[in-house]
């Protein structure tokens, strides 16, 4: 096992006279590299959190339930145990009034077998479309953290991968200039190999 010394804090800005700029410029990148990621991806990820919320908030408090009708009876047969334990459904078309008394129609699933008529809930948007049903505060909640965590942690690769790539490039050339001077002075050391 090999004696490492005690471990120094801020030892990429300490005073040494062996530190070439490169190094130097090298813990500044991979500082302010680190210092973005953090930044991007929290900022980013509270952000799109609460924009999420946000609109899903306002579609709870504008979506609207309506009772609609199905202007066909819907394809297949109403076999109440299939319907159960399948909870498969068909599309079918509907007509709704809305507040301002315009009809609309639309297609939905409803369960197979369902007659000309029968009373179907919807959800419409102020302008009468049809949508989905909104999602509760507790389907809110978890969508907007999982969509703003995945935005937070791509938002904050970026930086990463950015000092990621200037960091490989400053070490490529650093690795050039030591080729460049060990093909000046590695002959003057006497008998090379190779």
């Amino acid at each position: 096992m090999a004696f490492r010394g005690p471990r120094v804090w801020l030892w990429r800005w300490r005073r040494n006279p062996l530190k070439r700029g490169a190094d130097v410029l090298e813990a500044w990148v991979v500082l302010g590299a680190w210092v973005l990621t953090a930044l991007a991806g929290v900022l980013a990820g509270l952000a799109v959190t609460w924009s999420v919320e946000h609109e899903l908030a306002r579609e709870r408090a504008e979506w609207r339930p309506v009772a609609a009708h199905l202007t066909e009876q819907a394809p297949g047969t109403s076999d109440a145990s299939s319907e159960t334990s399948s909870g498969e459904r068909v599309w079918a078309e509907v007509r709704w009034l809305t507040a301002d008394g315009s009809a609309h129609t639309g297609q939905v699933r409803v369960p197979p077998g369902s007659t000309f008529g029968a009373p179907v809930t919807v959800w419409t948007d102020p302008e009468g479309r049809l949508v989905t049903k909104p999602a509760t505060e507790s389907q809110a909640r978890l969508r907007a953290a999982l969509i703003g965590g995945l935005i937070g942690v791509s938002a904050g690769g970026v930086p990463f991968v950015c000092g990621r790539v200037v960091c490989g490039r400053l070490e490529r050339r650093r690795m050039e200039r030591w080729d460049a001077e060990w093909a000046l002075l590695g002959p003057l050391w006497g008998r090379t190999t190779g």
